[in-house]
């Protein structure tokens, strides 16, 4: 069984909390990433639209199909 078959059939066993709180870790990753490597912050608005709209298609499509 390889890494991702092994993935998939444990993330059955999760729920609305823990899928919340998995958004949670990420967040607070992302903010502790921002806060060490400042050049992060620096960039235009438009850069972290773009990493948004990029990062939702799949998700969206999916959800929509």
């Amino acid at each position: 069984m390889g890494l991702f078959s092994w993935i998939n059939s444990r993330i059955k066993n999760i729920d609305m909390w823990d899928i919340g709180l998995i958004k949670l870790a990420v967040a607070a990753f992302v903010l502790m990433a921002a806060k060490l490597w400042s050049p992060l912050l620096s960039l235009d608005w438009y850069w972290y639209v773009l990493v948004v709209v990029a990062a939702a298609i799949r998700p969206v499509m999916r959800i929509l199909k």
